[in-house]
């Protein structure tokens, strides 16, 4: 079978799987899993497949699932699943039918199954665990009758690293844990702090949002925490703050790390402590606040610069969560656009039904520095200018440069362009099994300095698995 076929059927199988998590029954953990590791057999036609749930902090119980059936000659591939230097799941399979090694796309895929079957284990237990505290299931539990797929209706995309993303969101949510969404500007921050709001038990609750960036510093503190009449010149009337706003609630804290370093301190206590005051007043509140935290910027570097405080970062780095550029999962940009142009089609009085693939293919060639939300713009900027039912692409002077991969005019652009595109397909792994150094041929140091000087960087707040952890 030909590896993008495999691939594809994979990703298929990625597709299918993460809704299953959305009302897992606890009771059905077995036959997912059991059907899952059949399916993975069937396309890459091995008989040998199994998987291991550790003894772990968030997977309880040793457990192993074997797909029924002979159990062929040779070495299996084994993925495990690390996390903070601890293994949570091992799956395995193989070895192929013609005994060569997996491809590493095919490895990548299977290593994302992993991830998500251990989930799976991990959600199962904890539902478990809350029916047998008698705990009401109202918002709690991920096989209610509440919020479903819905949570995620804006959230387009069936490639790897977005359901991964969607995984993570449904692992975390029903708990309180502090969550950071980590990624570049435009990828869908607030959509996801919605979705950990919503399949929280406070979804009936305030869900309370602060842009960190767009306030002025000396109104952020008034801001978060409010103020008491007379506080400063201006304070007629007492207000109060988002914190007290989202009491019982979630609040969502975007760009948290353009927060001054003094506003910081005030909301260490509020995470750990939960009181503060307002400005003006010595006395202290309390509050129940949920915080869920987004970034682009690389918080452990702005910690080493002294921009960012070292114990609120950690206190924040509870349950990190990558959210993927729109470069890489340019798969999904004809399903992203086709739900943009539906969303804009009444408003803008157009009637599109037909999107060339020229168009498509000029889309999916963007390096898109805005990701989804620059996508947005063009095809609504598209929209406008296509008079008829076909949408054609503006190519007035704000139109984004498009630019082929093979239209290169250097040695150096081909050699960057390579690296980056293997980076990739690796998920930016230097070190560590499946990395791009091995791939490439090359030392790990050496593809350090060709990185370096190529100009080529990790995308921020890109989570990477390396040497057993998980690293940004």
């Amino acid at each position: 079978m030909p590896v993008e076929t495999l691939v594809a059927r994979l990703d298929r199988l990625v597709g299918r799987h993460v809704p299953s998590l959305l009302r897992l029954n606890p009771l059905a953990v077995d036959s997912v899993i059991e059907t899952l590791l059949a399916e993975i057999g069937t396309v890459l036609g091995t008989d040998s497949a199994a998987f291991a749930a550790g003894d772990s902090p968030g997977c309880k119980t040793a457990r192993t699932w074997t797909r029924p059936g002979a159990m062929p000659d040779g070495t299996p591939l084994t993925l495990p699943v690390m996390v903070g230097g601890q293994r949570l799941g091992v799956l395995s399979v193989g070895p192929s039918p013609n005994g060569e090694p997996f491809p590493l796309v095919v490895e990548e895929r299977l290593r994302v199954l992993a991830e998500l079957m251990t989930l799976t284990v991990q959600c199962g237990e904890r539902l478990m665990a809350l029916a047998r505290a008698g705990t009401e299931a109202g918002g709690a539990s991920l096989c209610d009758d509440g919020p479903d797929a819905g949570d995620f209706e804006d959230i387009i995309g069936d490639s790897p690293l977005l359901q991964l993303a969607i995984a993570r969101i449904l692992e975390v949510a029903p708990t309180d844990a502090t969550v950071v969404l980590m990624g570049e500007t435009g990828t869908g921050k607030e959509l996801f702090a919605r979705a950990v709001h919503n399949r929280s038990r406070r979804r009936g609750r305030p869900f309370v949002r602060v842009n960190c960036a767009a306030l002025p510093p000396t109104l952020i503190e008034t801001e978060l925490f409010g103020h008491e009449r007379g506080a400063f010149t201006g304070a007629v009337s007492m207000r109060r703050g988002r914190f007290e706003l989202a009491d019982k609630g979630t609040l969502f804290l975007d760009e948290v790390g353009d927060l001054p370093l003094d506003v910081q301190a005030k909301l260490l206590r509020v995470l750990q402590e939960g009181e503060f005051e307002r400005v003006g007043s010595s006395e202290s509140r309390s509050v129940d606040v949920r915080v869920v935290a987004a970034t682009h910027h690389d918080l452990e570097s702005a910690v080493k610069e002294g921009r960012f405080r070292t114990d609120l970062y950690y206190r924040l780095n509870v349950f990190p969560i990558a959210l993927p550029p729109l470069r890489d999962r340019a798969d999904d940009i004809p399903r992203l656009t086709w739900f943009f142009v539906n969303r804009r089609q009444r408003a803008l009085n157009r009637k599109i039904t037909s999107i060339p693939p020229a168009v498509l293919a000029a889309l999916q060639q963007h390096s898109w520095p805005g990701n989804v939300r620059e996508l947005e713009n063009v095809v609504e900027r598209a929209m406008i200018h296509s008079t008829g039912d076909t949408l054609l692409l503006d190519d007035g002077p704000k139109m984004p440069a498009w630019r082929s991969p093979n239209e290169v005019t250097t040695l150096e652009d081909v050699e960057r362009q390579h690296i980056e595109r293997v980076l990739r397909r690796c998920r930016w792994r230097v070190n560590g099994p499946g990395n791009a150094a091995e791939t490439l041929g090359m030392h790990p140091n050496t593809l350090r300095f060709r990185m370096k000087k190529l100009g080529i960087e990790r995308p921020k707040g890109l989570m990477v698995l390396e040497a057993g952890r998980l690293s940004a």
